[in-house]
């Protein structure tokens, strides 16, 4: 099958890689010439596990080819996805101001009939929005499709090629076949096709993400509790998640969740419901408690430093909003960071991957090391706000000699607190007695 992606960001190209993989011949679209040209030479401008390895793989295949023209590549296609951003607005919306700009080059190009399939995530409504712009430039027959992603970052080829599920939302029965053909390479053991209309479509994504914060921003409120009156959460999480009602994904507490999705669909969420007149309660709470889980782990060091913080320096380990990325979009690591800059503490850090990103986000304010126990050389301590498998068993006494001051802060509780406890440091972690 012929396929057109338009944008070639961590949607489009997860997308495009693993279509291909599964045999289809895919045309990427992007007005980014940049990443265009990167693209045809083989520079793959985000890191995800194993991407690189099959975009390459793939275009060698031919496979996968990379313009800046929308027009060839609508030429042959019978699908055109549609991947590009929709960053939130000022007001907390989603801005889906690219998406229209496309949905409008599709309209005055379109020749032959095609089907339109989104997705990017939107607001619910943007279905009949796409529809009215396409129609508006052109009088060629064609059908609608909202199919939003669900891509973990940093798991995004696995929950491709294995999902879970995968959403059709379209009432024509002619393309709901087409898609389930388009489909067909990834429902190898079972069918995992749901097909409702697009409104419906569109509103599960956002559901979807703001069930997940849910989740994380409980447990994270929870392990403040758990401080208070001396129990554990990681004792606690596990007498949860063993309840086959519930489950122990996305029960993990920690510093919070950032990254390019849930923090701005639950913004979008917030906004349709006003929009509409309805209060979302829920996830207005759990933006709420977000932002205070991070500024709780923040003020936990700036209280251990009270009134040091010119002369402290620390040491970060992590920096991308979760592990297996370059992500910092709404990083917490990021956002703590600019609060102890801002103290005047100095900070020295270590991410496998989003160092560049990084030192971006935070204007050049920060020292980065090529590993992480160089980071902590001259350090007064050591803070973790990023899972890396490569943090989760590290040479204590190591640490415990780098250190000025033998004391971890850790935002993800990678470690058990006996064992940093015989190692002679101090360990300040989630939901935890510290000791």
């Amino acid at each position: 099958m012929r396929i057109c992606v338009v944008g070639v960001g961590y949607v489009g190209l997860v997308t495009s890689a693993c279509l291909a993989e599964a045999g289809s011949n895919i045309v990427c679209v992007d007005k980014d010439s940049e990443k265009i040209d990167g693209l045809k030479k083989g520079v793959v401008p985000i890191y995800e596990p194993g991407l690189t390895e099959m975009l390459n793989r793939n275009k060698k295949l031919g496979r996968l080819h990379f313009t800046t023209d929308l027009k060839h590549g609508l030429e042959n296609c019978l699908i055109i996805f549609l991947a590009v951003g929709t960053p939130s607005a000022s007001d907390g919306s989603s801005d889906v101001s690219a998406v229209c700009a496309v949905a409008s080059e599709i309209g005055e190009n379109l020749t032959d009939y095609r089907i339109v399939a989104t997705k990017s995530t939107v607001p619910v409504g943007t279905h009949k929005q796409v529809t009215d712009i396409i129609r508006s430039k052109s009088e060629t027959p064609f059908d609608y499709v909202s199919n939003p992603e669900f891509l973990k970052e940093g798991a995004a080829i696995e929950d491709f090629m294995r999902p879970d599920r995968i959403i059709i939302g379209t009432t024509n029965p002619a393309v709901r076949q087409t898609m389930k053909q388009l489909y067909s390479p990834f429902m190898r053991k079972r069918s995992r096709i749901l097909f409702m209309d697009a409104a419906s479509a569109e509103m599960t994504k956002y559901a979807a993400n703001t069930m997940l914060a849910t989740r994380i921003s409980f447990m994270n409120e929870i392990s403040t509790l758990c401080e208070k009156l001396g129990a554990d959460v990681e004792q606690v999480r596990q007498g949860l998640g063993s309840d086959s009602r519930i489950g122990s994904a996305f029960l993990f507490p920690g510093v919070g969740f950032g990254g390019s999705c849930l923090p701005k669909d639950i913004r979008a969420l917030i906004h349709t419901g006003s929009e509409h007149g309805v209060e979302m309660t829920i996830a207005k709470s759990v933006q709420r408690v977000n932002t205070e889980q991070q500024d709780r782990f923040a003020e936990r060091i700036t209280d251990y430093f009270a009134g040091k913080y010119n002369q402290t320096r620390l040491a970060v380990w992590g920096l991308a909003f979760k592990a297996k990325t370059d992500d910092v979009r709404e990083s917490p690591a990021i956002y703590c960071t600019k609060k102890l800059l801002d103290l005047g503490m100095k900070i020295t850090a270590y991410d496998p991957e989003a160092a560049a990103a990084a030192m971006t986000a935070l204007e050049g304010r920060i020292e980065t090391c090529q590993n992480g126990y160089d980071a902590l050389d001259g350090a007064d301590a050591l803070a973790i706000f990023t899972d890396w498998q490569e943090f989760r068993n590290p040479d204590f006494e190591v640490i415990a000699a780098k250190l000025k001051k033998p004391v971890i802060f850790d935002g993800r509780n990678l470690y058990d607190p006996k064992v940093v406890r015989e190692a002679g440091l101090e360990y300040h972690s989630i939901g935890r007695a510290s000791i």
